[in-house]
């Protein structure tokens, strides 16, 4: 099944990272070629992928953000629990994995992806059912980090976790329950999943309780939550501002 992929730095990315076969470049006709628009036709050259010069209005009637470029390309190379776990072992790393439960706005999904990839987690889990999966516009939402990460498609996420925790990895929920500990005290040094709930209802109930421990936000203004995207985030470097403040990257006492 194919699948088109747009805009400048998503089709850049898509081409960097190189984990999908990409049949065909469609370019508009008189743009401005610098920029990752001229990487990306250098790319393609390189590999032969055919380019194709078409009318602007072509690719307006694909998105009015193509931004004069789109690619057509195989679907999205989803990979497994022991892919991520083995990047970990790859890059000699102590796991840093986050895992979506029932994200379903592809722009949060897009952010979270790209703040993950940001911050060199090893990959994302997210559920194959009523979560949002990874579309062109959750590519677009995160300015192609998604071509790059290894994000994982299970079928049920309490059976994941409980595979995390046979691997050692502590499994954090991000929550504003009484008993969650504030986000400066938590250790977040060590192998580290970071659970993040629904936009709506946060974390499912099993979930939930199959954490380890579950951290929160300091809110001090009127409104008592965040964006999931961006609470997700913040947690997300916090994570890798301890982890690079930390000598062996082992997980301490405090």
């Amino acid at each position: 099944m194919k699948e088109t992929i747009y805009g400048r730095n998503s089709v850049y990315e898509l081409l960097r990272a190189n984990r999908r076969e990409v049949y065909k470049l469609l370019v508009a006709e008189g743009v401005q070629e610098r920029g990752h628009l001229t990487d990306s036709l250098q790319m393609a050259q390189q590999r032969g992928i055919p380019v194709q010069r078409v009318r602007r209005e072509l690719l307006d009637r694909i998105t009015d953000s193509h931004q004069g470029i789109v690619a057509e390309v195989n679907e999205y190379p989803y990979a497994t629990l022991d892919d991520i776990l083995e990047r970990a072992v790859e890059r000699n790393e102590p796991p840093l994995i986050l895992i979506l439960d029932v994200i379903q706005n592809p722009q949060n999904l897009g952010t979270l992806l790209r703040t993950a990839e940001a911050v060199g987690a090893h990959g994302v889990i997210i559920p194959q059912r009523r979560g949002a999966e990874v579309t062109q516009a959750v590519v677009n939402a995160s300015s192609g980090a998604s071509e790059h990460i290894l994000i994982a498609q299970v079928v049920n996420l309490v059976a994941a976790i409980t595979e995390l925790k046979e691997h050692e990895v502590w499994v954090t929920g991000l929550d504003n329950l009484p008993e969650a500990v504030p986000l400066d005290q938590a250790n977040l040094k060590g192998a580290t999943a970071l659970v993040v709930g629904n936009e709506g209802e946060g974390m499912r109930r099993l979930v939930r309780e199959s954490c380890d421990f579950l951290v929160k936000l300091p809110m001090r203004g009127q409104v008592d939550s965040l964006n999931a995207a961006v609470a997700g985030s913040i947690v997300l470097y916090e994570i890798l501002r301890q982890r690079m403040r930390s000598t062996d990257g082992k997980r301490t006492s405090g």
